[in-house]
């Protein structure tokens, strides 16, 4: 193994496909590119094994190998050329959810395929029955939006239009739509391009047989990681609320982390049967989910690859809300029934490795999704909004205050673009006061958006979580703000949940509810868990949250006994 050499090519790859993602975000049309980044770029040896990844959205890296490989079950080796994209983007097929398209291009050496560049990005608009891609209310897949089996989008370089003429034809914003493909197709282009230059250096031979050490090396660190956890089965439950349409009905997360030398299983026996709703997660997500809680427990400097993932096995029994069987709907699942099945593991090791954990987060992106036609053009508009929640306490510091929940990694659309681009005005935006939980270490906290509608109408539909249910403490801390989506309407001055106002089943999981010019929105964002008993929390600690607004004097007094100076 020459560690020189596999260095010096890890670094060129994760290289280029960071450059492939700022291509990406550079030359897309929709803020959920450009603006938030909720995709993510790699490459994968022939045999669909990821071997370079981008710190971009961790759900779609953890994703990323099982989605390959289960792609190339289905394309024909001796059909493709150079030159060739395919695109897919079923859920059903190994994919995560239905809005997030995958391309990958296959790089020719010397006519032969040697690996292929891979782009994953969430579409703002993708059909089905709500603008936005997410509908609450689903309670099939085929609401969920268009589905594409691996098909060829270019043929030795060449554009395959009747493949274009069917994508574009079946979504509410083509030209938008139009634009963010082709910069998924320069990103691939791109890594394609890059890695025939590191096989020009290094040669083919050599670079395979680099490749394989890196695998191989990241394998044994990754083992290595884990042998130094005490052996044991670790247990943990978590529960999701509402799926928007079995009112009432709360689905169970049942983790059991089978812990034994450098191996791991992680077992979901146990967890709900599959939802009517679209909260389900695919198989594609439970592994991710996976995946993602033990990179957080483990080496950040472990080569993130598929070599890596080699030592967790998963048991997620078909049919339950960890691996939904067809046809039934799953858009949620990604986005948050990952987050908590993240956090479930974590919780099931707090006792294990109690530094490397925290309480529950906020765990939801929001997911607030809108659809019209602009009053001012003509033309319709579409926007995937995701929004930040606070994270849980830790052993040793306090949560994240407002960041993308642990599966995102995304950022949120700056207040001047979104009302450029969209027919809103923002009207605040601002930390939720108190939603951190408090604890020795004391959650982070969320925030809220209150925004003006000023189009004649926008059609809002949301996928989101911890309305009722509010995240969880650990060792002692206290539970974390809940979130909120509340409207106001024209003319009055009080507001009301969407269930109160639109008679929804649900107020965090909805479709299609009409927003009129002079109605207003507040989005409200979930806190973190607190760590720790919030007695034990220095003095100096809750003055300066005190002084700096995070806790109200009421609440220091509660929780801390604070005694004014």
């Amino acid at each position: 193994m020459d560690m020189v050499t596999m260095n010096i090519l890890e670094s060129t790859m994760v290289s280029i496909c960071r450059e492939m993602g700022i291509t990406l975000m550079k030359t897309s049309y929709s803020t959920i590119f450009n603006e938030a980044l909720d995709f993510t770029c790699g490459l994968a040896n022939v045999e669909g094994d990821m071997i370079a990844v981008a710190d971009y959205c961790p759900a779609q890296i953890g994703g990323m190998p099982l989605l390959v490989k289960s792609c190339l079950k289905e394309i024909d080796m001796a059909d493709l050329s150079d030159g060739d994209i395919i695109l897919h983007n079923d859920p059903y097929r190994g994919g995560l959810h239905t809005p997030e398209h995958t391309f990958f291009k296959p790089i020719f050496i010397d006519g032969e395929v040697i690996g292929w560049a891979v782009a994953i990005g969430h579409l703002a608009e993708v059909g089905g029955m709500a603008p936005g891609g997410f509908c609450g209310e689903a309670t099939e897949i085929f609401h969920e939006g268009l589905r594409i089996p691996p098909v060829k989008i270019k043929t030795k370089g060449k554009d395959n239009r009747d493949i274009w003429k069917l994508l574009l034809a079946n979504v509410r914003t083509p030209r938008t739509n139009y634009g963010d493909l082709r910069a998924l197709i320069a990103a691939v282009d791109l890594g394609e391009k890059q890695m025939k230059m590191v096989f020009e250096k290094y040669g083919k031979e050599k670079v395979r047989e680099t490749v394989n050490d890196l695998l191989l090396y990241s394998e044994r660190r990754m083992r290595a990681e884990l042998e130094a956890i005490p052996d044991g089965i670790y247990a943990f439950k978590d529960f999701i609320e509402s799926d928007g349409i079995d009112e009432g009905r709360i689905h169970v997360i049942q983790v059991e982390v089978h812990k034994t030398g450098g191996d791991v299983v992680i077992d979901y026996t146990g967890s709900s049967t599959q939802a009517s709703g679209p909260i389900n997660a695919t198989l594609g997500v439970s592994t991710s989910a996976a995946y993602n809680a033990i990179l957080h427990m483990t080496d950040p400097s472990i080569p993130r690859n598929s070599g890596c993932f080699r030592p967790i096995r998963i048991v997620a029994p078909p049919g339950t809300i960890v691996n939904v069987d067809f046809p039934a709907p799953e858009v949620g699942g990604n986005t948050e029934t990952h987050p908590r099945i993240v956090g479930a593991i974590l919780g099931a090791m707090a006792d294990a490795v109690p530094m490397r954990v925290m309480a529950a987060e906020g765990a939801t992106h929001c997911n607030f999704v809108f659809g019209g036609v602009a009053a001012d053009t003509g033309e319709y508009f579409a926007c995937y909004d995701l929004e930040a929640v606070g994270w849980g306490g830790r052993a040793f510091a306090d949560g994240n205050d407002a960041v993308d929940s642990i599966n995102g990694n995304c950022r949120i659309t700056p207040v001047e673009v979104y009302e450029t681009r969209f027919p809103w005005r923002i009207e605040s935006l601002a930390f939720n006061q108190d939603s951190g939980g408090a604890g020795e270490f004391r959650g982070g906290v969320g925030y809220s958006k209150q925004m003006l509608c000023l189009n004649e109408k926008i059609t809002a539909s949301q996928m989101t979580d911890r309305h009722e249910l509010a995240p969880w403490g650990l060792n002692g801390g206290e539970v974390g703000g809940l979130g909120a989506t509340l409207v106001q309407k024209a003319g009055k001055t009080g507001w009301e949940t969407m269930k109160e106002a639109y008679g929804k089943r649900s107020s965090s999981r909805y479709s299609n509810v009409e927003l009129l010019k002079g109605d207003r929105v507040r989005l409200v964002t979930p806190g973190g868990g607190g760590y720790g008993k919030p007695a034990d929390r220095t003095k100096e600690a809750v003055a300066e949250d005190v002084r700096e607004g995070y806790v109200s004097i009421a609440a220091a007094k509660k929780y801390y006994r604070y005694q004014e100076v």
